[in-house]
C-alpha cells in the first residue's frame, strides 16, 4: 500500500511538470514574437533615419551650391558697380556726359542722320582739343618708368639693410644687456664682500640699477652706510669712508677681471691709521693674485709693502732712485 500511494503521488507530480513546462514553452514564443516585433520596428526607424539622414545631406548640399550662386552673383554685382562707375568716369571726363542723362532718355527708335553728323563732329572737336600726340610720350614714359623701377630697387634694398642693421642691432643690444647683467651681479656681489672686509661686516652696502629694464642706460646707485650712520647719499661720508667705498668699488672690478699689475697713486692719503690697515691688508689679500704698485707716503702702506723704491734728490735737478727689499731685511 505505501509503494502503490508513491506512485500515484509521482505521476502527480509529473503531470504538474508537464503543464509548466508547456506554460513556459508558451511564454518563450511570446518572448520571441516581442523580440521579432521589436527587431522590425528597429530596422525601420533605421531606415527612416537614412532617409532623413541622405535628405539632410542633399538640404546641405543644395544650401552650399546656393550660398556659392549667391557669392558669385555677389562678385558679378561688385564687378558691374565697378564697370559702370569706370563708364560713368570715362563718359564725364572724355565727353563731359553724365550717365544719369544717358540713362534718363529714351534711346531713338530712328535717329536723323543730321543729328547723327552734328554728334560726329562735336566728337571730332572734343579729339582735337586734346592736342597733338606727342612722339616722345611712350619714350619718355619707359625712361620714366625705369627710373622708377630702379629707385624702387634701391628702395627695397634699403628697406632690407635697416632690416637686417636693426635686427644686428638688436641682437648686439640684447648680447649687451646679457653680458652687462651678468658682469653686474658679480661685481655688486664682490663689492659688498669688499666693503664689508673694510668696514663691518654688519655695514649695509649694494649697487642698485635705477633702470633695470633698460640696464645699458640706467644709473648705478653706490649704497654706503657705515654702522652707525645713515647718510642719505655718498657725499654724506667722511673722505676716508669715501676713499675706503671708491677702493672697495675699485676692487669689485678688479675682481671681474684681475690684471697682473694693479697701480695706486697716494690712494691711502686720506686715511687715519685704523683705514690705513683695513686698507693695507686687503691689498695684502689680494698681492698673492696681482702685484700691487703703491705711490704712498704714508709709513704704515710703506712699512707694509715688500719693496719699496725711494726717489730722492741728491742736489738740484737729479733724482735718485733707492730701492729696499724688505724682505730680506726682515
Amino acid at each position: 500500500d505505501i509503494t502503490k500511494a508513491n506512485i500515484l503521488e509521482t505521476i502527480q507530480h509529473t503531470d504538474h511538470d508537464d503543464a509548466d513546462l508547456i506554460a513556459m514553452y508558451q511564454q518563450k514564443e511570446e518572448m520571441e514574437k516581442a523580440v521579432q516585433d521589436a527587431e522590425k520596428d528597429y530596422y525601420d526607424s533605421k531606415v527612416k533615419i537614412n532617409e532623413l539622414e541622405i535628405e539632410l545631406s542633399n538640404l546641405r548640399k543644395s544650401k552650399d551650391v546656393t550660398e556659392h550662386l549667391a557669392s558669385e552673383l555677389k562678385d558679378k554685382k561688385t564687378n558691374l558697380k565697378i564697370e559702370l562707375n569706370s563708364l560713368k568716369e570715362r563718359l564725364a571726363v572724355e565727353f563731359n556726359i553724365e550717365i544719369e542723362d544717358i540713362l534718363d532718355d529714351e534711346p531713338p527708335a530712328d535717329e536723323d542722320e543730321e543729328i547723327v553728323k552734328e554728334n560726329i563732329e562735336k566728337f571730332k572737336k572734343q579729339l582735337n582739343e586734346f592736342g597733338a600726340i606727342n612722339p616722345m610720350a611712350m619714350e619718355a614714359y619707359k625712361e620714366m618708368e625705369e627710373r622708377f623701377t630702379f629707385i624702387n630697387l634701391q628702395k627695397k634694398d634699403l628697406l632690407d639693410a635697416k632690416s637686417s642693421l636693426l635686427e644686428t642691432i638688436k641682437e648686439i643690444d640684447d648680447t649687451a644687456k646679457e653680458k652687462f647683467m651678468e658682469a653686474f651681479v658679480m661685481v655688486r656681489e664682490n663689492f659688498m664682500k669688499v666693503f664689508r672686509s673694510l668696514f663691518n661686516e654688519e655695514d649695509s652696502c649694494d649697487l642698485i640699477l635705477i633702470n633695470p629694464n633698460a640696464p645699458l642706460e640706467s644709473d648705478i646707485d653706490i649704497i654706503a652706510r657705515p654702522k652707525g650712520k645713515r647718510p642719505l647719499s655718498i657725499n654724506q661720508l667722511s673722505g676716508g669712508e669715501k676713499t675706503l667705498t671708491a677702493t672697495a668699488l675699485l676692487f669689485s672690478l678688479y675682481l671681474l677681471k684681475p690684471a697682473p699689475f694693479c697701480i695706486f697713486d697716494e690712494v691711502d692719503a686720506p686715511l687715519d691709521d685704523t683705514n690705513i690697515d683695513k686698507f693695507n691688508n686687503i691689498i695684502r689679500t689680494f698681492s698673492s693674485q696681482s702685484q700691487f704698485i703703491v705711490v704712498s707716503h704714508n709709513k704704515k702702506t710703506i712699512a707694509s709693502t715688500d719693496i719699496i723704491y725711494g726717489v730722492t734728490m741728491v742736489e738740484q735737478g737729479v733724482s735718485k732712485v733707492v730701492a729696499v727689499d724688505m724682505r730680506e731685511v726682515a
